[in-house]
């Protein structure tokens, strides 16, 4: 294995760690419900599944799709 012949500085090392950041998360609004959530992602609003803006699943109802 390769070992270095010298220590890092500090910044040296920071350099290369400044390109580690948090990213915000993609959000999209919903245009049926108007709810902000996640691309790719159903969500729920009011007892209800939302994909794409359609409902996919109901709580309430017995027979879904």
């Amino acid at each position: 294995m390769a070992h270095p012949k010298r220590r890092q500085s500090k910044s040296r090392r920071n350099k290369r760690r400044s390109h580690f950041k948090i990213k915000e998360p993609l959000l999209k609004k919903c245009p049926l419900t108007n709810q902000k959530h996640l691309y790719h992602h159903a969500h729920w609003y009011e007892d209800k599944l939302y994909y794409r803006g359609k409902i996919l699943y109901n709580k309430n109802k017995k027979d879904n799709i």
